[in-house]
């Protein structure tokens, strides 16, 4: 399992619809978007393309003649492909999502879905791919777990010891810890390590979503029951049963939502929204936080009955900061798995470049890390990279972003520069610097296309002049 993350979240995409039009359309959308897509018609079509190319994430239609979209994926999960599965229905029912999950599909999508909709799933599905590797959400056997996480350091020998502690057991846990530590790894150990790494690991980005949807993917929704459910709706718990749910950033719920999680834990019961039937939930939870979260306890901005029941196991992720003798071994790893990926020789840092990134202090911890040592391998052209080259792309001790341009072209921030603003004026100086190319500019600031586009659309970004808007 590895921490590898595509900075641009762009990948190849295989649809597999018996529909010509639905076909076409999808793989219309997702190639402006900027993927790369080939199409079949039939899931046996699509088999005899999976023998001799591989793919990111595979989309495929529930319903189709020959071979269904169920069949199919059994079909995949036999071969073991490292491919992030989405399954396409107009019949959702709670048996071909949960079947299709437990076989090893990412998620599924609903007919009829807009073209936002289906982008940001691929999106979701690459982030997942990029974060372990592989296409499944069910991690690799107990025995392997100890080997997804890079480090020898005192504090990730206590943290392997806590996890092992507390992986057999069914007890909530709550993962604390900066951005970029590497949380969520730390939940995918402690799924691998339990009794139900056979099933699911369901997770739920709760900061992705506004409070009125995540009351629907949490616990579902059924026909009816707001102005857009067009269609019954499974929810991640149902979809988790007997596996693992992961939820991301929990301190992000809104306060009405957190009674009713609370109510989960507690009574192990839970109703589809639009529903009075009750269901059983045969689900562990695992949550993170990157917040103090008894501070937003003491300040009333997250229940104290609700902490009480997510921290029975508490585990926390230590910052980079804090086992610096890990750095060298973490770029190592992101050296190799660059190269894997980009099919060539580990690019080599100069000792004063290895010897720039083992002092410095790293608030953006192992993501920050990952970045960086990805961009140096995309942009090293064969030649080994020195300190001088690593030293713009840093953030300073004070969390000043230094400048991705020269000093004569860059922006000046001075003290008191409000966050916003910064962040506007480097993504400016960025996509300046590639002449308006969005996917270069992503990829140089560590983000994906979309999010750099909801960017621009708040700055009022014009495309066609490249020139930015005063906002109204």
């Amino acid at each position: 399992m590895n921490h590898f993350k595509r900075t641009s979240l762009i990948g190849s995409v295989l649809v597999v619809d018996d529909n010509t039009r639905a076909r076409q359309s999808m793989a219309d959308v997702l190639r402006a978007a900027g993927h790369e897509v080939q199409s079949c018609a039939s899931a046996i079509e699509a088999l005899k393309v999976l023998g001799k190319s591989t793919f990111d994430v595979i989309i495929t239609d529930l319903q189709m003649p020959g071979m269904n979209g169920l069949e199919f994926i059994r079909a995949i999960e036999s071969r073991e492909l490292d491919s992030q599965v989405v399954m396409v229905t107009a019949f959702a029912s709670v048996s071909s999502a949960v079947e299709a999950m437990r076989h090893g599909a990412f998620d599924y999508i609903e007919k009829p879905f807009d073209a936002e909709a289906l982008e940001q799933l691929v999106e979701r599905a690459l982030r997942q791919a990029d974060q372990d590797g592989k296409r499944s959400q069910v991690p690799a056997a107990n025995a392997a777990w100890q080997g997804m996480m890079i480090g020898e350091s005192r504090g990730m020998r206590t943290l392997r010891e806590r996890i092992a502690q507390a992986a057999p057991t069914d007890e909530t846990v709550l993962i604390i810890g900066e951005s970029g530590t590497g949380k969520e790894l730390v939940a995918r150990c402690l799924h691998a390590a339990s009794k139900r790494s056979g099933r699911a690991l369901v997770g739920l980005n709760c900061p992705a979503l506004s409070p009125q949807l995540m009351e629907s993917e949490l616990f579902g929704h059924e026909k009816g029951a707001f102005t857009s459910a067009d269609a019954p709706r499974v929810g991640r718990f149902e979809l988790a049963e007997g596996g693992t749910i992961l939820l991301d950033e929990i301190t992000e719920i809104a306060q009405p939502l957190q009674a009713k999680l609370l109510r989960v834990l507690q009574e192990r019961t839970y109703e589809r929204v639009g529903s009075s039937e009750s269901k059983r939930a045969d689900v562990r939870v695992v949550a993170t936080t990157n917040r103090d979260i008894r501070k937003e306890v003491v300040e009333g901005r997250f229940r104290q009955d609700l902490y009480y029941r997510l921290a029975v196991v508490p585990v926390v992720v230590p910052p980079l900061r804090e086992r610096q003798e890990d750095v060298p071994l973490l770029i190592n790893h992101f050296l190799s798995v660059a190269a894997t990926r980009m099919q060539k020789s580990p690019c080599e840092l100069a000792p004063a470049a290895l010897e720039l990134l083992c002092e410095y202090n790293w608030p953006g911890n192992v993501r920050e890390l990952e970045n960086l040592v990805t961009r140096a391998s995309v942009l090293s052209a064969g030649k080994p990279v020195q300190a001088d080259d690593l030293r713009p792309w840093l953030i300073d001790p004070n969390g000043n972003l230094r400048q991705l341009t020269d000093t004569s072209s860059a922006p000046s921030l001075t003290a008191g520069t409000k966050l916003e603003d910064m962040e506007r004026r480097l993504i400016e100086t960025t996509l300046e610097r590639f002449e308006g190319h969005r996917a270069k500019a992503a990829q140089a600031l560590g983000i994906g296309i979309r999010t750099l586009s909801n960017k621009l659309r708040q700055y009022g970004y014009a495309p066609r002049t490249r020139a930015f808007a005063k906002a109204a």
